[in-house]
């Protein structure tokens, strides 16, 4: 298929995974893309810390509500079972309604920072959002790479056993006519038995890697096509190092952490402020002709007292705190303390970054020059192969020559396909290091891609009580259904072409 050109959100760098060109292939085959795709959908911790990031956004409502009008409406029925005996007008029954409105006016700045302080959160907590993201898929790549290269690794080591079953074969035939000696017989056997407990190894990897390949995209991996090249990886390390210091989720994170704890402190500190509110209360009491006593009329005629009682009252509140036990300074300590811890973890999370994007650009080059010497390794060892062998058919080799040519040819092989593993993960590392490999850099096509923003601008101006949500339901998918994994390969998987990052 003609590959298309992706485009990065940010204008310093192109899509991270683009195509230049494609073969076409069978609609059953999976692509690297496609795997990143329905991990994006269905991976149970990406899904789950976006549930987590819907509950940080309604900290913001929580916090506005502080400085909302409150109205409270109560009742009550009283039955008098045995009346005071030094009282002769308690009612036998009371019906009692109150009812009391409360316009917080002035709070010590206490809601207006910790509005903000909320807002910084959820700011932080999308930033999170977008580093949780970004692992998923390193470990969703890690885990792809990992089924292709052991799928290979079985396949060489296959191919091993079955050309050390034909050289044991053939030294037995020519054992058999004195041609060779029973030692070179042995060798044969111990190579081959080493051969076979080497692929039974190798097949034991390859179903490790397929169930982990399934915990994190949630599908079996089905004829895994060879992935795509990687742009806009850095030319230098320190390049790499100043994208992430402007880019890199974890670190805007920590920051956003370290704001919101200044406005912590400033919460903290409006408890030795006064507040001030307003408030108006209507109160209804009804007797229910339960009321003892009576009064006279204009007539001086005798009438039953009256049996309802009606009161309302307006006004404001000041409330100036003169001492609280100490409290309000230790809460404010605390959130200093706090402020100060998260300062400090901004630095170490920097720290920690600059100390990844680093190691995985080292990672990264070294696996390339690992390459480049293990295809020179795999022509070598060819070659030499195939010398050993003529040599051999003349009498100026051994047996275990050509079992120690072939075993170094071996080697070759698993080391070029575990370098081509390591340098495409290194190369993904380095752009996830730098904040350039979430969904919006992959152009994921797996319909409407998640924005954390649509929830936060649903609900953080909400006023109603009642305003709930329906039951929550599972998004990701289940994996217990699927079948157990075997170390079968398939022809398409046995000869993998890995495109160089």
């Amino acid at each position: 298929m003609t590959a298309k050109r992706l485009f990065l959100r940010r204008s310093a760098a192109t899509a991270l995974l683009s195509v230049s060109t494609c073969l076409a292939m069978p609609a059953f085959a999976e692509t690297l893309q496609g795997a990143l795709a329905k991990a994006y959908a269905s991976n149970p911790t990406l899904t789950g810390a976006r549930a987590g990031q819907r509950a940080t956004d309604e900290n913001v409502a929580i916090q506005k509500a502080g400085g909302r009008p409150a109205l409270d409406v109560q009742g009550s029925y009283t039955e008098s079972i045995l009346k005071p005996t030094i009282s002769f007008t308690s009612p036998q029954r009371t019906l009692n309604a109150q009812t009391q409105l409360t316009v917080p006016i002035y709070q010590g700045g206490a809601v207006r920072n910790g509005v903000k302080a909320a807002r910084t959160r959820v700011e932080a907590g999308q930033a999170q959002l977008r580093g949780t993201e970004m692992s998923i898929f390193s470990q969703t790549v890690a885990a792809y790479m990992d089924v292709i290269r052991d799928s290979a690794i079985v396949s060489l080591n296959q191919a091993n056993v079955r050309v050390l079953e034909v050289n044991l074969q053939a030294t037995n035939d020519r054992f058999e006519v004195g041609d060779l000696t029973r030692t070179d017989v042995a060798q044969s056997q111990s190579r081959l038995a080493l051969a076979r407990s080497d692929l039974q190894t190798s097949q034991a990897n390859l179903i490790t890697s397929r169930e982990n390949y399934i915990a994190l995209v949630g599908e079996a991996p089905d004829n895994l096509q060879a992935p795509p090249q990687l742009p806009g990886l850095p030319a230098e390390p320190e390049s790499a190092v100043q994208v992430a210091l402007r880019d890199n989720p974890d670190i805007l994170a920590a920051n956003k952490i370290r704001e919101a704890r200044a406005y912590e402190v400033r919460t903290a500190k409006a408890s030795v402020r006064p507040t001030l509110s307003a408030f108006t209360s209507a109160g209804y009491t009804n007797y229910l002709h339960s009321l003892n006593g009576s009064a006279q009329d204009a007539n001086g005629n005798v009438v039953e007292g009256p049996q309802i009682n009606k009161q309302a009252a307006a006004g404001v509140q000041l409330n100036i705190p003169l001492y609280q036990g100490g409290r309000p300074a230790a809460q404010v300590r605390q959130s200093q303390a706090l402020e100060s811890q998260s300062i400090e973890q901004a630095i170490e999370t920097e720290r920690s970054v600059i100390a990844q994007t680093r190691a995985s650009y080292a990672s990264w080059q070294a696996s390339l020059e690992t390459i480049k010497s293990s295809e020179n390794a795999v022509s070598a060892s060819s070659l030499s192969l195939e010398g050993v062998r003529a040599e051999n058919s003349v009498g100026s080799r051994t047996i275990l020559d050509i079992l120690d040519a072939e075993q170094e040819a071996l080697r070759a092989r698993v080391q070029l396909v575990s370098a081509q593993r390591n340098a495409y993960v290194a190369g993904f590392s380095l752009l996830a290091s730098m904040g350039h490999a979430e969904a919006d850099d992959l152009g994921l096509n797996g319909g409407t891609l998640y924005d954390p923003m649509v929830n936060y601008k649903r609900v953080k101006g909400k006023w109603f009580d009642w305003d709930f949500d329906r039951a929550p339901k599972p998004v990701a998918t289940r994996t217990v259904d699927t079948l157990p994994q075997n170390a079968n390969v398939s022809p398409e998987m046995a000869q993998p072409q890995i495109t160089k990052p």
